[in-house]
């Protein structure tokens, strides 16, 4: 009869011992039930079928992205660049005799940046001036010849065509008949030579009058004019520096209005037309709008791109030339979704793309263009209207792979 009390005595100490010495495994042991039979509802209400009979499926986090209708903007990176630069030449050689402008200063159109020293160059004016007076001078005399030159060959022929009559007529010696003729013969050549000298007087003129226009442009090399208005990237000519053809007198930059420079993979150019809306951020945080001027026909050999000039106002000239931009230029919508940037991935041949579920837990690889980003992830295309997307864990699955995955909503 003391039997049962041992037995309970045993009984009661393998129990205090479990509590006391083994309560975190008998904790874990519980929980593992308890995980078990949550699994087995969720499966029954999801009508999808888990753990049981897939020993080896691998767990995943799973976003279900649904396509929605954004803006496809194209973004580039690029660069600031002057609307216009000169590099203001001489085309002369003289002698720089104006005080220099300071790089910096803003100047009009026509605007004299470098004035040169005038030389010789006015006695050289007045000498073609007086050729040409002299030239105009001798059209009365040539033209007089002319008219005289044709008197005398009318007189001839009338002289001819009366000797030859009477020749005719046995009244006139053969004799005075060649006479006339040679008469005519004369005449013609003094008319000749008249025209030919009234030729000579007009083509005088145009040299003289050339000459004139030569040195009236010679005196207006002297004076070096801004092409149009802009600010001084250099400073002007020193005063009493020897200029030659070619001498650089200054470098005027336009700013306003302001180019963007970028250039547009050959797989999105097609999608910008000219005329479009872009906009660009400094690196500054200042944000500027333009629309598209121009679109290259011609890529660019190394980096296979097209370059993409953008005009913009920029009244203060407050943006340089040069300054980086990011570039977003307005093209066609379209429906995308918005992922994590982590949900990227590679597949063995090196497409970039993301991995989704298919409804029978079994990993698939979609292929998708990136759109866009923003601080809240990125825009891609390439899915259906629906995926579900593995976004924790795809690094670890492959195609044809079976998960076990949990869904977490697009917000989180």
């Amino acid at each position: 009869m003391r039997l049962i009390p041992v037995l309970t005595a045993i009984l009661v100490t393998l129990g205090l011992y479990a509590v006391v010495f083994e309560r975190e495994a008998l904790f874990a042991f519980a929980r593992a039930g308890d995980d078990a039979e949550t699994d087995a509802i969720t499966s029954e209400a999801d009508g999808t079928a888990v753990a049981e009979d897939a020993p080896d499926a691998v767990g995943v986090v799973v976003l279900r992205s649904v396509a929605k209708q954004i803006d496809s903007a194209v973004i580039l990176r690029g660069q600031t660049a002057a609307h216009r630069q000169v590099e203001v030449r001489a085309e002369t050689s003289a002698t720089v005799v104006s005080a220099p402008l300071r790089k910096g200063n803003f100047v009009n159109a026509s605007d004299v940046l470098c004035q040169l020293d005038i030389g010789t160059r006015e006695a050289a004016l007045a000498e073609a001036h007086a050729r040409l007076t002299e030239a105009k001078a001798r059209v009365p005399e040539t033209e007089a010849r002319m008219a005289e030159a044709e008197a005398l060959l009318a007189e001839a022929l009338i002289n001819n065509n009366a000797a030859d009559k009477l020749s005719k007529g046995g009244y006139a010696s053969e004799t005075r008949l060649a006479s006339t003729q040679a008469a005519v013969r004369s005449a013609e050549a003094g008319v000749a030579t008249a025209k030919s000298g009234l030729e000579t007087t007009k083509a005088g003129i145009q040299g003289a009058a050339a000459a004139v226009a030569a040195a009236e442009r010679e005196i207006e090399r002297l004076t070096i004019r801004a092409p149009f208005d802009g600010l001084l990237e250099s400073d002007t000519a020193e005063l009493g520096s020897l200029m030659q053809p070619g001498s650089l007198c200054a470098t005027v930059i336009q700013l306003d209005p302001i180019k963007l420079v970028g250039y547009v993979p050959e797989a999105d150019v097609n999608r910008i037309d000219l005329g479009a809306m872009a906009g660009a951020e400094l690196t500054d945080g200042r944000r500027v709008q333009g629309t598209v001027e121009f679109i290259s026909r011609s890529a660019d050999s190394m980096t296979r791109t097209f370059q993409v000039e953008i005009t913009a106002p920029n009244p203060d000239m407050s943006i340089r030339d040069g300054q980086t931009a990011a570039i977003a230029i307005a093209a066609d919508g379209t429906k995308a979704h918005r992922l994590p940037a982590s949900a990227l991935t590679l597949n063995n041949d090196g497409q970039l793309g993301v991995r989704i579920v298919l409804p029978d837990n079994i990993v698939d690889f979609r292929a998708v263009r990136l759109v866009r980003d923003d601080v809240d992830g990125i825009w891609v295309t390439g899915l259906d209207e629906e995926s579900d997307v593995i976004v924790v864990g795809q690094e670890f699955v492959t195609k044809g792979v079976l998960v076990k995955p949990a869904y977490r909503e697009a917000a989180q």
